[in-house]
């Protein structure tokens, strides 16, 4: 034992010390030190060592060889058996600059230059140092670890830093160690207290007046909670700069000396690249297609990639046979991961984010997070509407599986509430697990697909099918009955096209759910009629398959299927459908049963709009009493299919009839249900409508003016029973003289329609079909064909060749174009459209019909009444035939036959057919119609021409007379007339035309 100093006694006095020391090594004391080696104990044979301290002072440097043991400092004893030494480290010297704290993360293979590696240098060069503080925060895996690296190895490598520091920092312990450790390396910190060697290293960083600045950068990599780094944030510096990497997106790691970078997926081009250069390592090709396609698989996220890219090295599969391993829903995620991992990475993708959401589910709300994701796994990636997640049936399933047990829970086991809901897709947010932006239109929610795969594969078969149907009851809940939104609609279907492809199973369970319904039923009131058609024809294929041929969900959605086939032009396919789907439903389910009752109400429906308005009569007839006899005559199936009937009898002619029938009806209506009941008050525009077709337009406008109002206050103004009044208003108005007042509330009307239903709504073109029609009748017949023209283009685009919209628009353009006096190019146009008729809709639909009569005409006022003659006499054979002698279209055959045969040199013939048709009109009509009127007319035109220019005189007098006052001065027939009488008065005095 060596000693350096002087030893004293103990003030009182003591007997002499022993100290032995045994097992020696060597040691050696500098002046003023003690070195000891060995034991220190006991002297031998003694009964212990007497109760005197002992002091050794004025101690210096000590150093001691292998096996030995060197201190500076005191020794005393305290105790006849305890020596106690207390210890003093010798001061380190500060490690000098350039000097490193901590390890970087290695560099990723086939490393990605990035967009955000520019922003972080951005802000930098910008701003100079003085933004202390940047903060990459993102989803687990989108690569934030190495971009920082890549930050910090680029700065390390250029020489533009004199210290670097790198540390873990997913707890408050393993940043205070960081800093500690800097601390005792870089500024002589005590390691035995590291709280105060990192508070040590904190203030060294401030910079000192008069000291050599010190270029520093501190990374935090993976902060997982911003409490952590309470007080731990250094202080702003013109040196010094601080990065950190987080999943948090917290207000508190905002501040105004950091600058917060949003870390995204990777680009396609970017992620196909990192793809070809992992494989390209080990001389593996694949084609660009199928790198591309499962780069989308994995939704463009770093972390798959890479270990996608090691899988397919490590088992030798293709891209294909990867893709379809991943797309298999027997396979969980975890199945397509490595068994090693590339670039040291901690977890494979299928764990990424269980941290995460633990955490999250100890944020308050507290418990609700992993219920909560549930759902959210269960619907689209790219947009859930927050309504669906706060929803009644999404609040009942987070009451139902909110984690009980959870430390620091003050809510009640199974309470939750919507208000509870938003919260805690807030605290998703922040965690980065979900993207949930307030601001956005229906505050949607997105999540990427691998964390909603990862979420899903944690959830038992039974805990999947709950998860399942609470979603699909919570699409239902909040889905619009009526298109207002077409973003909220596609929302809507993409979230339940994701729901039906991940628990298909569980949406069959026992019967179809309403939501596979409802998407389809979607697609087409927004306009996108093929495309529900086609979605129908699918879902039976799979109701089928889950529930069998009889199920009343097989029917129900073969009856859709058959709806949307007609809605999307084809209604003679749908009445065959319809009829065979009453067939079958009449002996699996019984006549009695309402799908039968409703197979039979579309079958009715479709053969009128296939032009078979008397079957279409006889159908609902039969079908009104079965409903009569089944569900009583106040049921409102009842009363509806009453409505239906006499919409029937008035396309099959007879108008006047069916007014009858609605006014009956209405009043049963407002009997049962009030005025404000919506079939009510469609009841009472259909009356309107009727009464228009009867021949009393201004009746049938002053009834829409009347009723307009209270389907607004009923409806709202972007409803589409009030938009389809509002144009019924206008029509009428311009029926009954003012064609330029149809123009103006139509143009407004278009504005509206447009913005509730979007550009390519069927209600939009036909809207743009109406307005240009009416300004073609209020005096612009060519640019009003020019609209039709660019009309027609959308169509075809739209709603194909063969569409009856396209069919009725390419009619109505030829029709301006002969009011433009184009009668040539009209009759050409009309020529190629018949044939397209005669093949799409047959011979005998009305459209075909009216088209042969449009085409006659044209070609004889084109100068070739004698043609007209002839195929006008063809067509009204096949009328009358067809429809019957009293039925409106044929008596406008017959009056267009009399017209032409004057024009052919046969003017008498013309008189008598014309005086002929005359008394039908009038009987079946009424002598204030404006057909009657138009028959009056041409019969005193006819007179003229037939040598009784006296005749035709006295007759356009006393027509010029009744317009006045049934039409008024300013209704074009009513100019028309007049323009003709002034031109005979001219003929009858012998005056030149």
């Amino acid at each position: 034992m060596t000693t350096g100093g002087k030893r004293t006694e103990d003030p009182i006095g003591a007997a002499d010390t022993h100290v032995v020391v045994t097992d020696t090594g060597n040691a050696m004391a500098a002046v003023g030190a003690m070195a000891v080696t060995g034991y220190r104990g006991p002297a031998p044979g003694t009964d212990g060592i007497p109760a005197v301290p002992i002091w050794v002072s004025d101690t210096g440097d000590a150093r001691a060889a292998e096996g030995g043991f060197a201190n500076t400092g005191y020794i005393y004893q305290v105790s006849a058996s305890h020596l106690t030494m207390v210890q003093q480290r010798a001061p380190r010297e500060p490690a000098s600059w350039p000097h490193q704290v901590g390890v970087l993360p290695c560099k990723a293979h086939s490393f990605q230059c990035r967009a955000e590696s520019d922003r972080l240098r951005a802000v930098v060069a910008n701003g100079g140092t003085a933004v202390l503080g940047q903060v990459l925060t993102g989803m687990g895996g989108v690569g934030k670890t190495q971009l920082a690296a890549d930050y910090a190895r680029t700065a390390w490598q250029h020489g533009s830093l004199d210290v670097l520091v790198w540390v873990t920092a997913s707890a408050r312990s393993s940043v205070v160690t960081g800093y500690a450790q800097a601390g005792v390396e870089l500024c002589r910190a005590d390691p035995d207290d590291p709280e105060r060697a990192a508070q040590t290293f904190l203030a060294w960083l401030t910079p000192k007046a008069g000291a050599t600045p010190c270029r520093w950068m501190i990374v935090l990599d993976d902060v997982a909670d911003p409490n952590d780094l309470r007080d731990l944030w250094p202080q702003a510096s013109p040196h010094g700069r601080i990065l950190v990497t987080t999943r948090r997106r917290d207000a508190a790691l905002a501040g105004d000396d950091r600058h917060l970078i949003h870390v995204g997926l990777f680009t396609e081009a970017q992620a196909v690249a990192y793809l070809v250069q992992s494989l390209s390592v080990c001389g593996r090709q694949e084609p660009v297609e199928q790198l591309t396609a499962l780069a989308r698989d994995l939704g463009f996220l770093p972390l798959a990639l890479a270990q996608a890219a090691a899988y397919l090295i490590d088992t030798g599969l293709d891209c294909a046979a990867y893709r379809a391993l991943l797309a298999d829903r027997a396979t969980n995620l975890a199945d397509t991961a490595p068994d090693a991992l590339p670039d040291d990475q901690a977890a494979p993708v299928s764990a990424a984010w269980s941290l995460s959401i633990d955490r999250a589910d100890t944020l308050r709300p507290v418990a609700l997070a992993r219920p909560m994701l549930h759902l959210v796994a269960m619907l689209g990636p790219h947009g859930i509407p927050g309504s669906v997640l706060s929803s009644p049936p999404a609040v009942a399933y987070l009451a139902q599986h909110r984690t009980t047990g959870q430390e620091g829970t003050t809510e009640s086991p199974g309470s939750a509430s919507a208000q509870d809901a938003i919260l805690v897709l807030r605290a998703l947010h922040r965690l980065s697990l979900i993207e949930h932006v307030p601001q956005t239109p229906h505050q949607a929610v997105r999540a990427h697909q691998l964390i909603q795969r990862a979420v899903r594969d944690d959830l038992t078969r039974e805990q999947h099918a709950q998860a399942a149907r609470a979603a699909a009851d919570a699409l239902v809940s909040v889905w619009p009955g009526v298109p207002r939104d077409i973003r909220l609609d596609e929302s809507l279907r993409a979230s339940t096209a994701a729901l039906n492809q991940c628990a298909e199973e569980a949406l069959f369970y026992r019967n179809a759910h309403n939501v596979l319904f409802r998407i389809g039923r979607s697609l087409g009131e927004t306009g996108q009629v093929t495309a529900a058609r086609a979605y129908f024809e699918h879902l039976v294929e799979t109701v089928t398959r889950h529930l069998g041929p009889d199920h009343p969900d097989t029917f129900a959605a073969r009856g859709n299927q058959a709806q949307w086939q007609g809605q999307a032009g084809n209604a003679a396919g749908a009445v065959d459908a319809f009829r065979q789907l009453a067939e079958q439903m009449l002996q699996s389910i019984g006549a009695d049963h309402p799908y039968t009752l409703t197979s039979r109400d579309h079958l009715a429906t479709y053969q009128g709009e296939a032009g078979d308005a008397a079957g279409a009569v006889a159908v609902t007839e039969a079908l009104l009493q079965d409903r009569l006899r089944v569900q009583g005559p106040d049921h409102p199936h009842t009363l509806m299919t009453r409505g239906a009937l006499a919409r029937w009898k008035s396309e099959a002619g007879n108008p006047g009839g069916a007014a009858d029938a609605l006014q009956r009806l209405l009043e049963e209506q407002l009997r049962l249900f009030g005025p404000d009941d919506p079939a009510a008050l469609a009841t009472r525009s259909a009356l309107a409508h009727s009464r228009g077709l009867a021949g009393d337009p201004v009746r049938a406008a002053d009834d829409m003016g009347q009723l307009l109002p209270h389907m607004l206050q009923v409806f709202g103004i972007d409803h589409p029973e009030f938009l389809a009044a509002s144009y019924n208003l206008a029509h009428w108005r311009g029926e009954a003289g003012n064609p330029t007042g149809a123009v103006e509330a139509i143009e407004q009307l278009s504005e509206r329609t447009l913005r509730v239903l979007g550009p390519d709504h069927p209600s939009t073109l036909i809207a743009r079909g109406v307005l240009a029609n009416w300004r073609g009748q209020s005096g612009d017949p060519a640019g009003a064909a020019d609209d039709m023209e660019q009309l027609l283009e959308r169509m075809l685009r739209v709603l194909g060749k063969d569409h009856p919209h396209t069919l009725t628009c390419r009619g109505n353009l030829a029709f301006m174009r002969s009011l433009a006096g184009d009668l040539h190019a009209a009759a050409d146009a009309l020529e190629e459209l018949l044939a397209d008729q005669l093949r799409i809709i047959g011979p005998n639909h009305p459209s075909t019909l009216t088209a042969r009569n449009n085409l006659a005409r044209w070609r004889g006022q084109a100068g070739d009444p004698a043609s007209a003659v002839g195929a006008l006499q063809l067509l009204l054979e096949d009328r009358i035939q067809g429809l019957g002698p009293d039925h409106p279209d044929l008596l406008i055959t017959r009056h267009d036959l009399a017209v032409m045969q004057g024009l052919a040199g046969d003017p008498a013939s013309a008189v008598a057919a014309l005086e002929l048709l005359l008394e039908d009109r009038i009987q079946g009509l009424g002598p204030d119609h404006p057909d009657p009127l138009t028959t009056r007319h041409d019969l005193a035109v006819m007179q003229g021409l037939a040598g009784n220019p006296t005749a035709a005189v006295r007759a356009l007098a006393g027509l010029l007379k009744d317009e006045v006052r049934i039409l008024g001065f300013d209704h074009p027939d009513t100019q028309t007339a007049q323009h003709s009488l002034e031109q005979w008065r001219r003929v009858a005095e012998s005056r030149p035309l």
